[in-house]
């Protein structure tokens, strides 16, 4: 298993569970190795989360003078870790951290290792399941994978190859969901390995409508990005085939066919497909 780990933990208001985590993580350190660096960023607590463990020992304590939001906090960790094998995971207690031997153990084999929660809708309200689906849907179709799950906290990487993709990565919740994306889409290895997730104690820091509504927005963009052809070829088939029905339809039932309409989709089609051809040249010509 690899020993050299630098173990990111993104806190924000997080007084009550951080302490028992950073237990959890001591003690794994003594059974696996004192190769081990545990890395806490403070984005911003107003709560008293850092002077409660400024004197732990073995902790590197890192702040955020204001919140920033949970990605750019990981990111600050990451840009401090001294090994290239990271682990981010939460401050609230509810990922499992034994399991990071598991990741770990997998790490050697592939780009990242994700611990998924697996099938976890019945700590989801219903009003937000119809969204999750959805999104689960787009992006298992932009990618070519089915995702056991898109935005876990719990992760073992390799920092030089998330580096190639930090300047994509947002500040806000969104960051694991952006990892996620650009590594399969960029064909490198994500494994995924089921855990037992706990539901949170008090209330969540995600805004359901906000956050659904971004984690849509960047899935296009990660998916646009890296394989556009995903897509404008879609796009361009439904005027396509539009424009062919809108012809018919107007020639059997109408009086006169529909002909400026069914011109007007047709160049449209070629014209979306004209630009996802030449969004992917850029990509590929870009690539490393």
């Amino acid at each position: 298993m690899i020993k050299e780990t630098s173990v990111i933990i993104p806190t924000y208001n997080e007084r009550e569970g951080i302490s028992q985590v950073i237990e959890s993580l001591q003690s794994l350190k003594k059974i696996h190795g004192n190769q081990w660096e545990i890395i806490i960023v403070d984005d911003g607590s107003t709560d008293g989360t850092s002077e409660m463990i400024r004197n732990i020992q073995d902790i590197v304590l890192i702040r955020h003078p204001f919140n920033r939001g949970y990605g750019a906090a990981i990111k600050t960790g990451i840009r401090h870790a001294k090994y290239n094998t990271l682990i981010i995971s939460d401050a609230d207690g509810t990922y499992p951290v034994h399991d990071i031997p598991r990741l770990l153990a997998q790490l050697s084999k592939s780009d990242m290792v994700v611990g998924a929660r697996g099938n976890n809708d019945s700590n989801i309200p219903l009003s937000r399941r119809p969204a999750k689906w959805m999104l689960n849907k787009l992006a298992n179709y932009l990618t070519g994978i089915k995702i056991p799950d898109l935005n876990s906290g719990l992760r073992a990487m390799k920092k030089d190859v998330v580096m190639k993709f930090v300047h994509l990565l947002p500040d806000g919740f969104s960051f694991t969901t952006t990892i996620t994306l650009a590594m399969l889409t960029n064909d490198y290895t994500v494994e995924f390995i089921p855990i037992k997730y706990k539901m949170r104690s008090g209330r969540s820091k995600i805004r359901p409508i906000r956050d659904t509504l971004n984690f849509f927005q960047l899935i296009i963009r990660t998916v646009l990005y890296f394989d556009p052809l995903k897509i404008f070829l879609p796009m361009s088939a439904f005027f396509f085939i539009l424009s062919i029905a809108v012809l018919v339809l107007s020639y059997l039932f109408t009086p006169k066919i529909m002909d400026i309409t069914t011109v007007i989709l047709f160049i449209s089609s070629v014209q979306i497909l004209a630009i996802g051809m030449i969004a992917d040249l850029i990509d590929k010509r870009n690539q490393p």
